[in-house]
C-alpha cells in the first residue's frame, strides 16, 4: 500500500510541477505518422539507407516503456495502430528539455516526439528525439508489463486499461468492428435496406424474454426496452419494403451468464417472397463470407471445439436429434408423460401447463444443445413454442422454423413468417393467458401489429442472428463479456 501511495504521490508531484513550469495539457503538437505505417513503410530499409533519406517525423502516444541511461533514454510509445520506439538525450533535446523529460515523464503519459528516423544496433526503428512534449498526465500507475491486467474482473471494469496493454484484446474488437462491416456489406450487396426501430415500446414482443420496464414522465405511461425489433420490421414489410436488416441493441431482464448479457447486439432482416429454406441457404452464405473476410479462412476453433463455416451446414428436425444425441426412443419423443419422468430425472423443472412441444423443447435445451459442435439448423419446432412461425402445411403442429447452434450454442431463429392474422391473434391469446398464468416471458396481446396484419403481410422469411455470440465463435472468447467492450458489472464503490 505505502509504495502504491509513494508512487501515486510522486506523479501528481510531477504534475504540480508540469502545470507550474507552464505545461497546460497543450493541444499544439501535430503528430505526423503513425506508429503502425512507419514501421510499414520502412520494413525493408537498412540503416544505412535510412540515414540517407534523412526522413524526419513526428509521433505522439502512451509511453509504454523506458529505459534510462545518464545522458541518453529510450522510451516504446504506443498510439492506436502500435508502438514505436523514440531515443531522447541531452544532446538531441538541450539540456533544460531533458531535464524535463527525467523530472516530469511516467509509464501511461501521453507525449509526442518529433525527430529524425533511424536504427539502432539492434535494427529497431526508432525516432531520434529533437522536440519531446509531455502532452498528458496519468496520475493513476499503469500495468508496467506487458501481459496485461491480471485480474478477470478488472479487464471488465477498466476496459480501456485492458485495451492499452493488451494487443490481443484490441485485435479482438477490431474483428468485431470488421464483421459488422462484413455483414452491412453482405446484406447492401443484395438490395437490402438498413433501418433503425424503436429501442422503447409500448409492448414488449418480438420475442419470449422478460422486458426491462422504465416510464415516461410526460405522457404517464411505462414503456419497455425492446426485447426484439421483429414486430416493427414486419410493420415496415407491410409497407412495401421487401428486404429489411437492422443491426441494433435488444435488452431482456434476464441473468448474466457466460452467454448471455441483459444487453446485447442482434442482427434481424426480413425478406418478402421467401420461405425459411431460402434464409437457411443465405445465413450459411453470410457466416462463410465473414469468417472468410474478417479471419481470412472458414475453419475455427472455440475454447476447444473445431467447426468450419466453409463445410455445408448439417441439418436435422428437433424430434431426430432427441433420439440421435438425447438417446430418447422413438416413441418417447411425443409422449408427454414420459417427457415429464425424463426431464424430472433430469432434475430439469417442470410445469404442469406444459404442452407436448415445450417438454419437447427442454428436453433438447438440457440433453441435445450443447452436443452441438458443428454448424447444424435444427429444423421442425413444436409450433407451441413458436408463436410468432408460420404452421407447416403437411404437420400444423409444427413450424417452418430452425435454429442454427454452432460450437454448443445457439447462434440463430429463423422461420417462415406468420402472416394470417387470426391464427396470430389466437396465439397471442395464449401467450398472454400464459403470462396470467405467471409466465413472465410470455408475449402481450398486440392489437396494433394484428391490425397491421389484417392489411396484408406477404409471404416472409425472417432471422435473428446474434452479433455477441458470433463474435465469440469468430475470436474464440470464453464468456460473451469478452466481446462486449463494457458489459454490465456490479458498481465498484471501492475506486
Amino acid at each position: 500500500m505505502s509504495a502504491q501511495r509513494s508512487s501515486a504521490e510522486t506523479r501528481r508531484a510531477r504534475h504540480r510541477q508540469w502545470l507550474a513550469e507552464g505545461g497546460a495539457y497543450g493541444n499544439r503538437f501535430r503528430r505526423q505518422d503513425e506508429a503502425q505505417a512507419l514501421q510499414e513503410r520502412f520494413r525493408g530499409c537498412d540503416r544505412a539507407a535510412l540515414e540517407a533519406q534523412d526522413r524526419d517525423t513526428a509521433v505522439a502516444g502512451r509511453v509504454m516503456l523506458r529505459r534510462q541511461m545518464g545522458k541518453a533514454s529510450f522510451v516504446t510509445l504506443q498510439d492506436g495502430s502500435g508502438r514505436i520506439q523514440c531515443y531522447l538525450s541531452r544532446d538531441g533535446l538541450g539540456e533544460a528539455a531533458y531535464r524535463k523529460f527525467l523530472e516530469l515523464w511516467d509509464i501511461g503519459d501521453i507525449v509526442g516526439v518529433r525527430g529524425r528516423l533511424m536504427r539502432t544496433g539492434k535494427g529497431e526503428l526508432t525516432v531520434r528525439g529533437s522536440e519531446a512534449a509531455l502532452l498528458s498526465k496519468a496520475l493513476r500507475d499503469w500495468p508496467e508489463k506487458f501481459h496485461g491486467l491480471a485480474d478477470q474482473e478488472a479487464r471488465y471494469r477498466q476496459r480501456y486499461l485492458d485495451l492499452a496493454v493488451n494487443e490481443s484484446v484490441r485485435a479482438r474488437f477490431r474483428v468485431r468492428s470488421k464483421v459488422l462491416q462484413e455483414i452491412r456489406a453482405f446484406f447492401l450487396e443484395r438490395d437490402f435496406l438498413e433501418v433503425e426501430t424503436p429501442m422503447m415500446h409500448a409492448m414488449p414482443g418480438g420475442a419470449v424474454a422478460r422486458p426491462f420496464v422504465t416510464h415516461h414522465n410526460s405522457l404517464d405511461m411505462d414503456l419497455y426496452l425492446r426485447v426484439a425489433p421483429e414486430l416493427f420490421l414486419k410493420r415496415l414489410t407491410i409497407g412495401g419494403f421487401e428486404r429489411v436488416f437492422e443491426i441494433n441493441r435488444c435488452f431482456r431482464n434476464e441473468g448474466l451468464s457466460p452467454r448471455h448479457n441483459p444487453e446485447f447486439t442482434t442482427l434481424e432482416f426480413y425478406w418478402a417472397y421467401r420461405d425459411y429454406r431460402d434464409i437457411m441457404q443465405l445465413t450459411e452464405e453470410l457466416l462463410r463470407r465473414v469468417a472468410q473476410n474478417a479471419l481470412g479462412g472458414t475453419a475455427l476453433s472455440c475454447q476447444g471445439r473445431r467447426f468450419d463455416f466453409g463445410q455445408p451446414f448439417a441439418e436435422m428436425s428437433l424430434a431426430e436429434s432427441l433420439v440421435r444425441i438425447a438417446g430418447l426412443k422413438e416413441s418417447q419423443v411425443d409422449d408427454e408423460a414420459a417427457l415429464r419422468g425424463l426431464l424430472s430425472r433430469g432434475n430439469v423443472p417442470v410445469r404442469d401447463g406444459w404442452g407436448l412441444g415445450k417438454l419437447q423443447m427442454e428436453a433438447f435445451e438440457a440433453w441435445v444443445e450443447r452436443q452441438l459442435a458443428q454448424p447444424t439448423f435444427i429444423i421442425d419446432y413444436p409450433a407451441e413454442v413458436s408463436p410468432l412461425s408460420r404452421r407447416s402445411d403437411q404437420r400444423p403442429e409444427l413450424a417452418d422454423r430452425f435454429e442454427l447452434f454452432v460450437a454448443g450454442q445457439e447462434l440463430a431463429n429463423g422461420f417462415s413468417e406468420l402472416n394470417d392474422p387470426e391464427d396470430q391473434a389466437e396465439r397471442f391469446r395464449r401467450q398472454a393467458a400464459a403470462g396470467a398464468a405467471g409466465d413472465d416471458e410470455a408475449m402481450r396481446f398486440d392489437q396494433d401489429y394484428i391490425d397491421a396484419l389484417e392489411y396484408g403481410l406477404p409471404p416472409t422469411a425472417g432471422e435473428g442472428l446474434g452479433i455477441d455470440r458470433l463474435l465469440m465463435l469468430l475470436t474464440d472468447a470464453p464468456s460473451i463479456r469478452d466481446v462486449l467492450l463494457f458489459p454490465l458489472m456490479r458498481p465498484n464503490h471501492h475506486g
